[in-house]
């Protein structure tokens, strides 16, 4: 049950959920009731290279330079299985939070005439929202007269994806992220269905160029030995308490910041599973990554540490844990360097984050 920031136990998930389709498989019903109830600068510019500031600017992307001119009407593969022409970019709806990101940072802000729950970034906020805990109203995204919906995988119910193509809206499915290896696939496909692959490929290079001067800024390991994280999906309103292991969409981020996936190398190779004293025990985190809502939701530090097994692993008895917003810990986009960076920021502070 891998937990999407789009559609995962919805990222922003709620905007608080982790990420979905970046979580291709099947949400459970539990998570599914954690939903309901929590509700510029070009290649050639210096700034290409370095890591966009973090926690400042978390809530906003940062377009390209450039505006686009988009080359139409273009026809690409839908990851369904479809062909999609599109021949107008005046009116986008994309249908998961980090679609949003992409198509604004290529430039088409003005054109996106609405978004899902998990888009929160800021130049997003206004705009209408066409889905109803975490599924997309058909009614409400034909109503806007759409002349693209972009959608991935994960996006549903599947009657309201086939409802918005019986209207004759081209729309086309993206396959969602699962690490830091699909940030250039996503955002060209994005690019290419837009008419913009020159812009897409900028924004590619712009991105994986940050993500790597990020990860120079890792400090060595004095010990030799690499933190573990563990990545922790908490809901305490809805008493889920989830323990992400290989499938979670966290490993690679993990692995980017010079730490190791404790819930994978302890053997954990689904998603997630339930947190017990004996799973944290063999996970031994050194530090845990949490999304900020998850965090709140069970009281903070105070409250964390009062889950069965947390006191007793490193972390707890530490209290050390990096926390990220919902709305882009897994997005695995544009603006996956200020994640990496903030990571790395809080993960490598002295004594850690919560002290």
């Amino acid at each position: 049950m891998r937990i999407s920031q789009d559609h995962g136990p919805h990222q922003g998930q709620d905007a608080g959920r982790p990420a979905r389709g970046r979580a291709g498989a099947a949400l459970t019903v539990l998570v599914a009731l954690a939903l309901l109830l929590t509700g510029c600068g070009g290649g050639g510019n210096d700034s290409a290279s370095k890591p966009a500031k973090g926690a400042a600017d978390a809530d906003r992307v940062e377009p390209l330079a450039a505006a686009p001119a988009p080359k139409l009407p273009v026809t690409v593969d839908s990851a369904d299985g479809k062909k999609v022409t599109i021949d107008s970019t005046d009116r986008i709806v994309p249908l998961t939070g980090s679609l949003s990101e992409i198509v604004f940072t290529l430039g088409f802000g003005k054109q996106v005439v609405a978004r899902d729950i998990t888009a929160t970034f800021e130049q997003a906020e206004k705009l209408p929202v066409v889905t109803r805990a975490h599924d997309v109203s058909a009614e409400s995204v034909l109503s806007l007269k759409p002349t693209v919906v972009l959608a991935d995988t994960t996006t549903g119910p599947a009657e309201a994806i086939d409802q918005i193509r019986s209207a004759g809206i081209p729309l086309l499915v993206v396959e969602p992220a699962k690490g830091l290896g699909d940030v250039g696939r996503r955002i060209d496909t994005v690019a290419e269905a837009l008419g913009v692959p020159a812009a897409g490929t900028e924004l590619k290079e712009r991105t994986e160029a940050r993500i790597a001067a990020v990860q120079k800024t890792i400090p060595d390991h004095a010990d030799g030995e690499k933190p573990r994280v563990a990545f922790l999906y908490l809901r305490g309103s809805a008493s889920v308490y989830l323990l992400g292991g290989a499938e979670s969409g966290a490993s690679s981020l993990l692995e980017a910041a010079g730490a190791v996936d404790a819930g994978k190398t302890s053997g954990l190779k689904k998603d997630f599973t339930a947190i017990t004293s004996e799973a944290l025990a063999k996970a031994a985190p050194d530090a845990i990554l949490l999304m900020t809502k998850g965090f709140d939701s069970v009281g903070g530090m105070d409250g964390l540490v009062k889950i069965p097994g947390i006191a007793e692993t490193p972390a707890g008895m530490d209290r050390r844990v990096v926390t990220i917003d919902d709305g882009v810990l897994l997005n695995y986009g544009p603006r996956t360097d200020r994640v990496l960076a903030d990571i790395v920021e809080q993960l490598y502070a002295k004594g850690g984050k919560g002290q």
